[in-house]
C-alpha cells in the first residue's frame, strides 16, 4: 500500500489491484448498512468510517490481504471467532485466497457502534 493522498473511499478502491476492489466495497457496504448516518473518510491512508466525530473502524488493501482495524477491543473480543485469520491487537487479515466473512465482518463492527454508543452515555452521564 502506498502512501498516495487518497481525496474518497472510490479514490481509494480505484487505485488499488482490481481483484481487491469487490472485497473493498463489500467492507464499505456492510458499514454503510449498519451506520447509514456516519461519515465516509480517509484517515492513515487508509478508508474509514467516522460515527459520532469518532472512528468506528479502518479498512485496506495489502499485497495478500484485506485487512479490518476495529480498534483492539474488537479483535479482544472476537479472538475465538477469528481463529482462522491472522490477527494483532488492532486488526484482523482475510487472505485473498479464502471467502471474504461477511457475517463476521458484520458482527464485528455491530459489536464496536455497541461499544462506542456505551462509551458516549458514559461520558454523558459523568
Amino acid at each position: 500500500m502506498d502512501k498516495t493522498a487518497y481525496q474518497s473511499i472510490d479514490h481509494y478502491i480505484e487505485s488499488q489491484d482490481v481483484d481487491k476492489h469487490d472485497r473493498l466495497q463489500v467492507i464499505r457496504k456492510i458499514m454503510q448498512q449498519l451506520i447509514p448516518e456516519s461519515v465516509e473518510v480517509i484517515s492513515y491512508h487508509m478508508p474509514a468510517f467516522k460515527w459520532k466525530g469518532k472512528i468506528v473502524a479502518y479498512f485496506g488493501a495489502f499485497k495478500d490481504h484485506i485487512s479490518l482495524f476495529p480498534h483492539a477491543s474488537c479483535i479482544e473480543a472476537f479472538q475465538d471467532q477469528s481463529k482462522n485469520y491472522v490477527m494483532s491487537k488492532g486488526t484482523i487479515q482475510f487472505p485473498m485466497n479464502k471467502e471474504l466473512p461477511q457475517g463476521l465482518i458484520r458482527e464485528m463492527i455491530q459489536f464496536r457502534i455497541q461499544e462506542m454508543e456505551l462509551q458516549i452515555k458514559m461520558k454523558k452521564s459523568k
